[in-house]
């Protein structure tokens, strides 16, 4: 299968699949542009959708193209072909995240295009979960998923997950301390029906969820003390299910791999039946961030919190047009 066949109406459906990734606030912070002599597809980072309070280090930034990264590698295997990616391939250009070479058929034993139907169906869901528990064969295969990444996933203890909720809250009253990443995250988060319907980013107020009854769960409150019409409360599950993802070291190719890994484990967990959300609050803050790994395990570095568990979907969150995010030269 030659490079040359790749069109641009294939290119923008593979970019189209990439981009519903999820990222730090619905920021998207990602380009794409195809160069179509070479064949290869690059993934960059798109710097005016930093976060220069919450994420100074472009951490979160790196984990939202990794997983928009594995989307694009899970994309090109069910087209029939085999995304050969290089991460941060130019010294010279750090914002030039990877490039994917699709000039080759895919094998006939690639584990990536059964992952496809999942891309769509998986959403965020700051919804109640159920108190149901999670079968160990679901959740070793969830750690299966992980490490063919290069990322690690453990599933802490009560004891831990109750450490790790307490680091949270510190977080979030942190937060409410800092005019600055108030502002920040209020740019991200809708107000009501008005604003969503025009958003092609960020989250809409729709996609919060209830607010908690008895905080509990690992659930991000972006309304604040703003009203939402039409936003109720509810209970939550008093013994939420979390998961840890990090790597052993902590630097740019890392967050890729990391992002590439958890997207990874989040649509093996959508086909597994259960929902999920995403929490990085507390690894926001340095000090908190250390503080959230298993000292006991070889895990050094958390790049995420993902709640797992059965419930409600969540709705699906905007996305910009194709033709924002991709460059064919």
């Amino acid at each position: 299968m030659s490079a040359s066949l790749l069109d641009a109406t294939s290119v923008a459906a593979l970019v189209e699949d990439a981009a519903s990734a999820p990222s730090m606030h619905n920021a998207q912070p990602w380009r794409f542009r195809f160069l179509s002599e070479k064949g290869t597809l690059q993934v960059r980072a798109d710097r005016a959708r930093a976060m220069p309070k919450a994420d100074p280090d472009n951490r979160a930034l790196h984990l939202g193209c990794g997983a928009a990264l594995f989307n694009l590698r899970v994309a090109a295997a069910h087209a029939g072909r085999e995304p050969l990616a290089t991460l941060l391939p130019d010294p010279a250009d750090p914002w030039l995240l990877a490039e994917v070479d699709l000039g080759r058929p895919a094998r006939p034993d690639d584990s990536l295009a059964v992952l496809h139907p999942a891309i769509r169906r998986r959403h965020t869901s700051r919804f109640p979960f159920t108190d149901e528990e999670i079968p160990a064969e679901i959740l070793d295969g969830l750690r299966s998923a992980a490490i063919l990444e290069g990322g690690r996933l453990y599933v802490p203890d009560e004891w831990h997950v109750q450490s790790v909720l307490n680091l949270i809250h510190d977080a979030e009253g942190r937060e409410a301390l800092d005019p600055g990443r108030g502002e920040e995250t209020a740019r991200w988060t809708g107000t009501g029906a008005e604003e969503d319907a025009t958003r092609v980013e960020g989250i809409p107020a729709h996609a919060f969820g209830p607010r908690q009854h008895d905080v509990t769960a690992p659930v991000r409150d972006f309304a604040g003390r703003r009203p939402i019409p039409g936003r109720g409360s509810a209970t939550f599950e008093k013994r939420p299910r979390i998961a840890l993802l990090g790597t052993a070291t902590d630097r740019p190719a890392d967050w890729l791999r990391a992002g590439q890994a958890m997207e990874r484990v989040l649509l093996q967990a959508t086909l597994d039946g259960l929902v999920t959300s995403l929490t990085s609050h507390a690894l926001e803050w340095p000090e908190l961030r250390w503080a959230v790994r298993d000292p006991e395990s070889a895990m050094s570095h958390v790049q995420m919190v993902i709640r797992l568990g059965y419930g409600p979907t969540g709705p699906a969150t905007p996305r910009r047009p194709v033709s924002d995010v991709l460059d064919i030269v």
